[in-house]
């Protein structure tokens, strides 16, 4: 049967002062009414039934998400005892999935994405189901073609075309310097690699058994342990000892069959708050605005956002990103927005976990 599985455990900190350690960013609503979690469930419930739809994320967000997803079965929401990367993440959902189901195939949805159209979407998954049902030992992630160099994602170099949309992967390259990233956007050869993956539960169990063993013994006792009274005890004794890895570096890279299906979608990770003008209309003078109130002097270029009816006003002030929350604001230029993670570092050394 197929099952859809929505990473939801990162803490975006890049959305900070929004985005803390008790409220993750997937739970935050930039545009209007639907958090970003809601958002990526409802772009999969088009394609699953909601039974089939499981969320991982940190444990501490479990009642977060429960009250987020209510449509999602409570047993369905698996809660990570701590952040191990993606390839532990993965793999403890296909080996849950694998006890559950063992001829699952599933797929992995981000939670922190917008995606549009749906229709096209869901044509995608549906080509990577097939693909992932029709040759079993495949690993299928989706790629989307670019359109700047951005050095802030990884890149999927395409190689041998299977069919229409479909290649095989030559290599993966992880966030490359501008330089690198332009001759990428420029040869048409390369993909940004959406974190988005399709593949049967064994297949990827049987990878993570071959390139990340003492991850995978782990992972399989743990799973064997989930729907019973052991499966706190086993969490706690043997998730903090699994190797922190990326799916990418661990099994992606490494794997000899794997194959890149495009996604030609208009495609958005909010992963800073620069993405934000990606996903709102600018007015006229090209200031952003996500708050309920905005007033502005000659001002142009800013984003501005706030989830409370608090006005926030400017004058003469260009290319700036302001976030107003309850108890920190944060103000500074567009082109410095990535040094936030600097930022809190230095936060922490000076006031705690208070405002982190």
């Amino acid at each position: 049967m197929r099952h859809a599985v929505i990473m939801a455990g990162g803490a975006g900190l890049r959305l900070w002062p929004l985005s803390r350690t008790s409220r993750p960013k997937q739970l935050l609503r930039l545009l209007g009414g639907s958090s970003l979690l809601q958002a990526s469930f409802e772009r999969v419930a088009s394609i699953f039934d909601p039974k089939q739809i499981y969320v991982i994320t940190s444990q501490a967000f479990i009642p977060l998400v429960a009250q987020e997803l209510p449509e999602i079965p409570q047993a369905n929401l698996l809660g990570e005892p701590m952040g191990r990367d993606t390839a532990n993440a993965v793999g403890l959902a296909a080996a849950i999935l694998a006890q559950r189901d063992p001829e699952a195939v599933m797929g992995v949805f981000t939670a922190d994405h917008m995606i549009s159209p749906l229709d096209r979407f869901t044509r995608t998954v549906e080509q990577a189901f097939q693909l992932a049902e029709s040759s079993g030992d495949v690993l299928v992630t989706l790629g989307i073609r670019p359109t700047r160099p951005d050095t802030n994602y990884g890149y999927i170099q395409r190689g041998e075309r299977i069919v229409d949309g479909v290649f095989a992967v030559q290599k993966f390259t992880e966030k490359p310097n501008v330089a690198v990233a332009m001759k990428y956007l420029a040869s048409g050869e390369y993909y940004w690699n959406s974190g988005m993956f399709v593949w049967r539960t064994d297949t990827i169990l049987n990878q993570l058994k071959k390139h990340l063993p003492a991850s995978s013994i782990a992972l399989v006792e743990i799973a064997r342990a989930w729907d019973t009274p052991q499966r706190l005890e086993r969490l706690e004794r043997l998730y903090p000892t699994l190797m922190r890895i990326s799916i990418d570096f661990a099994v992606l890279e490494r794997a000899e069959h794997v194959f890149v299906v495009e996604l030609d979608c208009h495609w958005v990770d909010v992963g800073s708050w620069p993405a934000v003008e990606s996903l709102i209309h600018a007015d006229a003078e090209g200031n952003v605005n996500a708050c309920s109130d905005f007033l502005h002097l000659g001002s142009r270029g800013n984003i501005v956002v706030s989830e409370e009816r608090h006005l926030v006003a400017t004058i003469g002030v260009d290319d700036l990103v302001i976030v107003h929350s309850p108890d920190a604001t944060l103000i500074c230029t567009k082109r410095d927005a990535s040094a936030i993670k600097e930022l809190l570092e230095n936060l922490r050394q000076k006031y705690g976990d208070k405002y982190a």
